[in-house]
């Protein structure tokens, strides 16, 4: 995908998180057993062919660097082109006023010097596979100045209200973005994902800051609708839309469902992710063991059913784990029950304690947090 680079958009939705983005962005929440959520946005854009990625980081940036470092596991380490971390700067209190178009008024020097002229933006929240080079090819075989992504989304349940709602004609060109209210048990969900020619987003960002009239780039979009070409294209694949802890949980577990494994981990191109040497996972005295996905390094001694197991995971013996997430280094002693709960890192439940959470409303552990039996 010449001539294109991506941009990876912080959607301060932390506060929604609690303790699990505590010390963490969102887009570096562990997912999937040994990954994070950015590793899944890097790489379907190098698989792809962007080889030019910038993040914009938000404050929390200290897992962020560890994690990501050069970009080396993404052959994101060029000299000239790869990956670009821009934490957030102080601004004049008009400008920081304008959302996400500050960030981008912050590093318009990035979108000047780019030899590239256009653009990929993502929000970091965002978890689907989209073929980048089908919606690229027709972003430029339409002459378009925006290109935004959409899924035609089943909604009876109401998980996705207040999700963007895009309004197309039939031709597929925008009419407006509005909220979803779940009038429809169809609806299309704007993924928040865009191509846009760079000579138009430095035009939105120049305007939008001399005249403070919007507040973010949607909204710049959604005002000058009438004034560029902008088009939509839509995927067809599997969707997740991270905005909660409920929503983190359900995508997690949803990676149990064979279609949506194969379709984000094989179809698509592989998942790169930071590399850590772990030995082989150990199964003692034939625990019961269904239906889940447990990472290397672990030691696994009791019942594990539906659940994510992260890497040097210990589950006890007589030791119980239900649909529930048990992140990195964490220990799950004898006799101990784990059910419908969200564990972060270095977690500790001690011999026969239980924890309970419900599947709607996950029960979440901190990190380094430990119960004991009579908590």
């Amino acid at each position: 995908m010449d001539n294109c680079i991506g941009v990876i958009n912080n959607t301060n939705l932390e506060r929604n998180f609690g303790q699990l983005c505590k010390s963490r962005s969102l887009y570096m929440l562990p997912f999937g057993s040994r990954y994070r959520l950015v590793d899944f946005l890097i790489s379907n854009m190098v698989n792809n062919n962007i080889n030019t990625v910038a993040i914009y980081t938000g404050e929390k940036i200290r897992s962020t660097m560890d994690h990501l470092g050069s970009g080396r596991p993404w052959d994101l380490n060029s000299r000239f082109q790869g990956l670009f971390l821009y934490p957030p700067i102080t601004a004049p209190p008009i400008v920081s006023k304008l959302g996400d178009i500050a960030d981008f008024y912050s590093t318009r020097n990035f979108y000047e010097n780019s030899s590239s002229d256009n653009v990929f933006i993502t929000a970091s929240n965002t978890l689907a596979k989209v073929n980048l080079q089908e919606a690229y090819d027709y972003f430029q075989q339409t002459d378009a100045d925006i290109t935004l992504i959409y899924k035609e989304q089943n909604d009876e349940l109401g998980q996705f209200i207040n999700s963007d709602k895009l309004h197309i004609d039939d031709d597929g060109n925008l009419i407006n973005i509005g909220l979803n209210l779940g009038t429809e048990l169809k609806f299309n969900m704007y993924l928040n994902m865009l191509f846009i020619k760079k000579s138009v987003l430095l035009k939105l960002i120049n305007e939008t800051v001399e005249k403070g009239n919007v507040p973010g780039l949607k909204n710049a979009i959604i005002k000058n609708k009438d004034r560029f070409k902008i088009n939509t294209f839509e995927h067809k694949g599997y969707l997740a839309n991270i905005i909660d802890i409920d929503s983190y949980y359900r995508a997690n577990l949803d990676l149990l469902d064979r279609d949506i494994f194969k379709e984000l981990f094989i179809d698509t191109g592989r998942v790169m992710t930071k590399t850590k040497d772990e030995p082989s996972t150990t199964y003692r005295d034939f625990p019961t063991v269904k239906n889940s996905l447990i990472a290397n390094g672990c030691i696994i001694e009791g019942e594990v059913e539906n659940s994510i197991i992260f890497r040097g995971v210990k589950i006890g013996k007589n030791a119980t784990v239900k649909n529930s997430i048990v992140m990195q280094k964490s220990t799950i002693e004898d006799s101990s029950v784990v059910v419908n709960s969200i564990l972060d890192k270095y977690t500790l439940i001690e011999r026969g304690a239980t924890i309970v959470g419900a599947y709607a409303q996950p029960y979440v552990l901190g990190k380094y947090m430990k119960i004991g039996r009579d908590q």
